[in-house]
């Protein structure tokens, strides 16, 4: 029985024959030496066609259906042109890399693949003298390595476009911002406090806030201006009267040392950088929360948008969150901790990222693993929905929610707990009342355009009213010419 082997390359599809190939001992040191050299190789195997890609888009478009484990039209016309008729005598067999490949190829050319450690090995031979079966082709070595080159950038840019609809590259760099940002003032602030507490050291042991500590700094600079007069203002800026008046009676009595005006005015210049990096921290905070509202509405209302886009960073995306079990989301940051616990046989770490949470938190001591457990499991569940749904929304977060405050709740004083496929089957009713629900991208699609239809005969209906309620003007009479006489 004849086998083909089909190859797909970055330059082409390459069909080849090999009759003579002994898979019993393929695996023998002397079938590997004999593949190694072209000349013994390509007397067991050898080139029966080629058909080179015309453009880089077909390229492309065949590495990605390989990818996905479909058929493509090129490779059916090759096929269908180069094999011998498929018939119920057909005595050859059809030798591929890829398993994906098997079901379409049974179906579009009802042919049977094969695919085992024997072909593995003819494969990596074919591989190896690719270039040199070419030759008869005008086909170098530096045009194949550029064909490589080339398809490796085209396949990198179509997975980069193909997250264009998640824009979750951008929460992985601003909760990196902030996470940097929150480092930075942390020194800068305990620097304000070291380098103002030679003149009024009992401000810091006061006043704990660093935004705070910082505008009293930069508004009223020397402790001398920190009195009776300055109580109103000083309460506006802590928020607290018992505080206010606190700072001002430590002033009285400070024991620091004066300052000069010139350190004085660098210290303020220093105020004045730190609370822009504040608020500065503030809007990219906002940009966050209004990025991980869009990209993921469940996770944010389950978790909080800060430790959501902790997990999906960790994760490299939220395509990659939704792929992992529960299990890795519950120790996602603590990966250093579980394998040091696995090489000593100690204690596995209960929870990484999810400690930020504010359900560990609340946890007693013994519940603090079930409670990160079942945390991880419901962020599974709202990263898939959040990455599957067609139309996002936040309600299953909500629930969940609703879910996570129950099981505290039972830990603690028991009760009953509300099951999910309860939940999801209620959510969803929920969303089929309100004409939100759409199994497929065509129902949003054709909701969509009858909406649009929908505007646009309402803007026509009130145009028409309007011009029904402007009085008309009555025509002018025409004036009959006089005679003239």
């Amino acid at each position: 029985m004849s086998t083909f082997y089909l190859f797909e390359a970055a330059a082409g599809l390459a069909l080849f024959q090999c009759d003579t190939v002994d898979e019993t001992n393929v695996k023998s040191k002397q079938i590997q030496k004999q593949f190694s050299d072209f000349a013994q190789f390509a007397e067991v195997c050898h080139l029966k066609a080629f058909q080179p890609f015309i453009s880089a888009e077909i390229a492309l478009n065949n590495a990605l259906a390989i990818h996905t484990g479909t058929v493509t039209q090129e490779l059916v016309d090759f096929l269908s042109t180069n094999l011998p008729p498929v018939g119920k005598k057909s005595n050859f067999q059809i030798a591929i890399c890829d398993k994906g490949l098997a079901a379409g190829l049974q179906q579009y050319l009802n042919l049977k693949s094969k695919m085992n450690e024997a072909t593995a090995q003819v494969f990596r031979g074919i591989r190896t003298h690719f270039v040199d079966f070419l030759r008869n082709e005008d086909f170098k070595e530096r045009d194949y390595i550029q064909a490589q080159l080339g398809l490796a950038h085209q396949v990198s840019r179509n997975k980069v476009k193909l997250d264009i609809n998640r824009e979750d590259k951008h929460v992985t760099q601003a909760i990196s911002i902030i996470e940097q940002l929150d480092k930075d003032l942390n020194t800068l602030s305990m620097r304000i406090k070291e380098w103002y507490s030679w003149h009024f050291p009992e401000l810091a042991k006061i006043v704990t806030d660093n935004r705070v500590f910082t505008r009293i700094v930069d508004t009223y600079g020397d402790k001398k201006n920190i009195n009776d007069e300055a109580l109103e203002a000083i309460e506006e800026l802590t928020t607290d009267a018992e505080l206010a008046k606190q700072i001002v009676e430590a002033a009285k009595i400070s024991m620091g040392q004066d300052i000069s005006e010139i350190d004085l005015s660098t210290l303020k210049d220093l105020c004045i950088r730190v609370l822009n990096q504040f608020e500065f921290r503030d809007n990219i905070q906002e940009y966050l929360k209004n990025k991980m509202t869009t990209i993921a509405p469940n996770l944010t209302a389950l978790i909080g948008e800060n430790v959501a886009a902790k997990l999906i960073a960790h994760a490299g995306s939220l395509i990659n969150l939704a792929k992992y079990p529960a299990s890795t989301i519950q120790i996602l940051g603590a990966e250093k901790a579980l394998f040091r616990a696995l090489k000593t046989r100690g204690n596995t770490p209960k929870y990484g990222l999810l400690y930020h949470s504010t359900y560990i938190g609340r946890a007693n001591g013994t519940d603090k693993g079930k409670i990160s457990r079942n945390l991880a499991n419901k962020c599974a569940i709202a990263s898939r929905l959040d990455h599957f749904l067609i139309q996002p929304t936040e309600k299953f977060g909500v629930k969940l929610k609703d879910q996570m405050e129950q099981r505290l709740k039972f830990l603690t004083a028991g009760g009953e707990l509300n099951k999910n496929t309860d939940i999801m089957d209620e959510v969803l009713t929920e969303l089929k009342g309100e004409g939100l629900y759409f199994e497929s991208e065509k129902q949003l699609t054709k909701k969509d355009k009858k909406s649009k239809k929908a505007k646009s005969k309402k803007v026509v209906e009130e145009v028409q009213e309007e011009e029904v309620e402007q009085p008309q003007e009555a025509p002018k009479k025409k004036r009959k010419a006089s005679k003239q006489q």
